[in-house]
């Protein structure tokens, strides 16, 4: 099987690494030319010219895309060049509307489209330990399943097209809690003066220790920042989970968690905080405690 990847970003690119590593990546194409300038002189493997030139000369290609609109545009630009019996499998975040679209798109072709969101950050990424969860048909799983098992190590088919989507949905809920809860408990325990490398040890051992607080923990609490997983990208997943919420309640619901992380992702991006990680939360926590800011 002939493996593409298109999109290099903060998860695409180490992806299209390990596909690599296991002699799997036939070719990759990205949007900006550095990226893919980068990967070519790390692989020995040309960048593809185009989205429809990679398309020609791959049979399952992973799409590693930001947003619904690039996903779309990705699509149409791969159409002609498709090849019948072709897969694609795509890693990006969207909604489910967008997921049932490129399906209806690509089926006229005999081409399968799988959504497959990962979770687990740029570290699982790097590590080949993401998590996928997959929609769409089985038996299109089962025969890309060798290919997907270099770039995650937990790979769940949820059903039908889109049940991958709404699982991340779940999934990127869950992590804004996360978020809320880790950022404000650790902006209070540097408030009361705690040695705080020794509070995220403790911590991380018991019932209230998770993957954020050890792996961003003590970034945060040292004023680190750097991305992983962008303030900006996880506002735009959380704004599809709003969506979503909507439509399945016909508008007469919110989700508290969801509403109150845009709001405040929102400050965070007015302040220019946008490209940082997630973690960048705990900047809003610490002013709670400041007497400067009351």
């Amino acid at each position: 099987m002939k493996v593409g990847v298109l999109g290099l970003g903060a998860m695409g690119k180490p992806m299209a690494s390990n596909l690599h590593k296991a002699g799997m990546l036939h070719g990759f194409w990205n949007r900006s030319l550095d990226k893919a300038q980068s990967l070519a002189e790390e692989t020995g493997i040309a960048a593809a010219g185009s989205p429809a030139e990679l398309a020609a000369d791959c049979d399952m290609i992973i799409t590693s895309v930001s947003a619904d609109q690039d996903l779309d545009e990705v699509i149409d630009a791969m159409l002609p060049a498709l090849q019948a019996g072709s897969v694609i499998v795509d890693t990006s975040t969207v909604g489910v509307d967008t997921v049932l679209l490129q399906v209806a798109k690509l089926a006229p072709h005999d081409v399968a489209f799988l959504d497959a969101p990962v979770s687990g950050g740029v570290e699982g990424a790097k590590k080949a330990t993401l998590s996928m969860m997959v929609g769409g048909n089985a038996e299109t799983l089962a025969r890309v399943r060798p290919v997907l098992e270099k770039v995650a190590a937990r790979i769940v088919h949820m059903g039908d097209s889109g049940t991958g989507q709404a699982t991340k949905a779940v999934n990127q809920i869950m992590g804004a809690g996360i978020n809320q809860a880790v950022t404000e408990a650790l902006a209070f325990g540097a408030a009361m003066g705690l040695d705080m490398d020794k509070v995220i040890e403790v911590v991380s051992g018991g019932a209230s220790g998770n993957w954020f607080l050890q792996h961003r923990g003590p970034t945060m609490t040292q004023g680190k920042f750097d991305a992983g997983f962008k303030v900006a990208l996880h506002h735009k997943d959380l704004s599809i989970c709003r969506k979503m919420a909507e439509k399945i309640t016909e508008g007469d619901n919110r989700l508290p968690i969801v509403e109150m992380t845009l709001l405040h992702y929102e400050r965070l991006m007015d302040a220019g905080f946008g490209d940082e990680d997630i973690s960048s939360l705990f900047r809003i926590k610490s002013k709670l405690f400041d007497k400067n800011e009351k």
